[in-house]
């Protein structure tokens, strides 16, 4: 993979130490490495891997001005601030690469981190913030869940009197002395039976025919927001889930018109509507490659790639380069070859090709 690709700028503000004021330019994320280069001079001011930072923080400078603070090697401490489109944003796509990087027990960066007992700090630091952050939540939950235990009581008194009144009103539709009225209480029996069936159906869908499931920052439609959550992909589908494993989207096998892959670690899926917007959500992940080298075997000709991406990669020798439809696979240099995955997912996937 590329080292030097970008993955996404944004225009900021840095703290230049030595100099006591703020610089404005840009901030840069590549697969290894973070970056900061001032607009007027076209300097690079700081530069500095991954894996050598020790901790992501979102914090305040002068009691005023929202900052991103990022902690190199446990000691070296950097300000960014004035952060577009926001803090929020950038903190979490920084984070979830960082993560990646951590965990990963691959690739060139993990070989050149210094020694293990450092990279343990760091997961052990990374443990330690992840345990804080739960607490903090937990403490909002157990606020929410007092809420919600007061509003199930309402619900469930509201419930008892809607049953007794079923009750009453099947008693006046059909007298104890009508000689079909236990024919009548059996159908409507059926009746919701049949109904709570599909209910129980779409909760075990995101569970039947898992493939691979990972890491992700999601959008929907133009929103620059990315947020954090999971991409599952199926062998009926995709779904989107937000960082409560809570259902954001589901698209359908046959609701998925295009897929198009913006970058190694990018994709935007959309389904077309007439007359009404098109539901389309940006996805990008630290495992992208491996999402795509399965949704291109699952959607054939409705992936696209970028043009600007083919030349970063060889797509001659790509096994599918006939069936792309921008004419090249860019994944040649990283995944397994295609035939190799068919026989991996064949006893959970039918491939059924488009012509």
């Amino acid at each position: 993979m590329n080292k030097d690709l970008c993955i996404h700028s944004w225009p900021g503000s840095y703290y230049l130490d030595s100099e006591k004021r703020w610089v404005y330019g840009k901030l840069s994320l590549t697969p290894g490495q973070l970056a900061f280069t001032s607009d007027k001079e076209g300097l690079t001011l700081t530069s500095f891997k991954l894996s050598a930072i020790t901790s992501i923080k979102k914090e305040t400078s002068s009691f005023i001005f929202s900052s991103l603070t990022v902690l190199v090697n446990g000691n070296e401490k950097h300000w960014f601030s004035s952060l577009q489109p926001n803090r929020t944003v950038v903190f979490n796509i920084i984070e979830h690469f960082w993560q990646a990087q951590l965990l990963s027990s691959d690739g060139v960066e993990v070989e050149a981190s210094p020694d293990r007992t450092s990279k343990g700090k760091q997961l052990i630091h990374l443990a330690s913030s992840s345990h804080q952050r739960l607490e903090d939540t937990a403490k909002v939950l157990h606020h929410q869940g007092e809420q919600f235990d007061r509003i199930m009581k309402g619900l469930d008194k509201i419930e008892s009197d809607m049953d007794v009144a079923n009750r009453l009103l099947t008693e006046l539709e059909s007298p104890p002395w009508w000689p079909f009225s236990s024919r009548l209480r059996k159908a409507q029996q059926e009746t919701k039976s049949q109904q709570e069936l599909p209910r129980s159906a779409s909760k075990a869908f995101g569970k039947e025919g898992l493939i691979l499931k990972v890491p992700v920052l999601y959008s929907q439609g133009q929103d620059p927001n990315l947020k954090q959550g999971t991409l599952a992909v199926l062998c009926s589908g995709l779904e989107i889930c937000d960082s409560n494993d809570q259902l954001v989207h589901k698209f359908r096998r046959e609701d998925v018109d295009d897929v198009k892959v913006q970058s190694p670690y990018e994709m935007v899926v959309r389904q077309r509507f007439i007359g009404k917007p098109d539901i389309s959500f940006t996805l990008q992940s630290a495992k992208m490659t491996d999402v795509v080298s399965i949704v291109e075997i699952q959607y054939s000709k409705k992936v696209q790639f970028k043009d600007d991406l083919l030349g970063l990669f060889s797509p001659e020798d790509s096994p599918v380069s006939d069936s792309v439809g921008m004419g090249g696979s860019i994944w040649n240099a990283d995944r397994p070859s295609l035939s190799a995955l068919m026989l991996k997912y064949k006893a959970t996937y039918t491939y059924g090709r488009e012509e």
